[in-house]
């Protein structure tokens, strides 16, 4: 499975590659949609915080969650929120996620795909925020994204690209400073617990919007672009 999922992130790849290379270019410059003043049960210390110190085995819990975007969540226990997410398996959590329905869209495209990731055991999820999809859109065109939406082996690829087999923390990853991804390839991660990037094989990097939060098999980092393999 891994390797027919390296070689449909190659192919995505050779079709986007200049068009990408191109966002990643301007994507920068593009802001994140603006974030609320975070509701109070979000204003939580970091994960540098001593006193909600992340577990080093990469789980975490609503008070180490931290980010910019964290106060768009649902608040309580209303779907998508903390208190709704923590207990459910990562596919089904993010489905009910605000900040990431073109995500959850396109992994719902790919057959097989949402139950692969809620199956694994312990995995670390960069999932790129609906902005950051948008800006895809922008680069390539109309006919190119919907073709890449369309293509399974491509677009499985270019999502299992965002998922790592390991379990981390914001503190873990920076210590690790580079993962490997579950379609192949890898990750460079650099800046603090308090604030980590992940920089793609393109030479993209992407900031974290809101991470540490929790599921029941995964750790997720919301970002702000769509990571590419090396083509």
């Amino acid at each position: 499975m891994r390797s027919s999922i390296r070689f449909a992130a190659i192919g995505a790849m050779a079709a986007l590659t200049v068009s990408l290379a191109a966002c990643g270019g301007t994507a920068d410059t593009a802001a994140p949609a603006p974030a609320p003043a975070p509701a109070p049960s979000m204003s939580t210390p970091g994960p540098s915080s001593a006193a909600a110190a992340p577990a080093s085995d990469g789980v975490t819990t609503n008070s180490d969650v931290f980010g910019p975007a964290c106060g768009q969540l649902p608040q309580g226990d209303a779907p998508g929120g903390l208190n709704a997410m923590g207990p459910m398996p990562v596919a089904s959590a993010a489905s009910t996620n605000p900040l990431l329905t073109t995500l959850v869209t396109a992994v719902g495209k790919v057959p097989g795909l949402a139950d692969t990731l809620n199956q694994q055991k312990a995995i670390t999820v960069f999932a790129p925020y609906n902005g950051a999809f948008d800006e895809v859109k922008k680069a390539v065109g109309d006919k190119a994204f919907t073709s890449l939406l369309a293509d399974q082996k491509q677009l499985g690829g270019l999502l299992s690209y965002h998922v790592v087999p390991k379990r981390y923390d914001a503190e873990g990853l920076v210590a690790a400073k580079k993962t490997t991804e579950l379609a192949g390839g890898d990750l460079t991660i650099g800046g603090t617990a308090d604030a980590p990037t992940v920089t793609d094989g393109m030479g993209n990097t992407a900031k974290i919007l809101c991470g540490n939060i929790p599921t029941s098999n995964a750790t997720v980092f919301v970002i702000d672009k769509v990571l590419m393999p090396k083509g």
